[in-house]
């Protein structure tokens, strides 16, 4: 019988075949990661992704409470090119980013969130509710004509 990590990472190797799994601690080439922390409005956040050592530099950051993921077409390919805002619950907007991905880690206190990524003019929305514990995690997703 499987444990449940196993069927869990099976499941996600099969929703997203390119993602890398996040247990895989093969020593990261550094010198291939233009990853860095940034700050907007006081939102600590990660950017990035393009490349196996930059996807596991960002999939091993700690502390960031929301995970997004852009993808495109039946083979889940990233895409780093899509217009992300979050805003709170208030409808404030905390956080615009431009040409962000495939993934965006970003630092949040507690609460509901509204989340808009656009690609090509085309716009996906979802809401998340951050709170302590494991990471909300947001998959934005588009046809290949898209």
């Amino acid at each position: 019988m499987k444990s449940l990590a196993s069927t869990i990472v099976l499941m996600g190797t099969l929703l997203f075949p390119i993602v890398v799994n996040a247990t895989n601690l093969t020593p990261i080439d550094n010198s291939g990661v233009q990853v860095q922390p940034m700050q907007q409005n006081g939102i600590t956040y990660l950017s990035g992704g393009i490349g196996e050592d930059e996807a596991r530099a960002i999939e091993q950051a700690q502390g960031y409470n929301l995970h997004m993921t852009f993808a495109i077409g039946p083979e889940n390919k990233y895409v780093p090119d899509v217009d992300v805002t979050v805003q709170n619950a208030s409808g404030q907007t905390l956080l615009t980013l431009s040409d962000a991905g495939p993934l965006v880690y970003v630092q949040l206190p507690p609460g509901k969130y509204g989340v808009v990524a656009t690609r090509n003019g085309v716009e996906r929305r979802d809401t998340a509710n951050v709170a302590g514990g494991a990471a909300r995690k947001l998959v934005f997703h588009w046809n290949s004509s898209e």
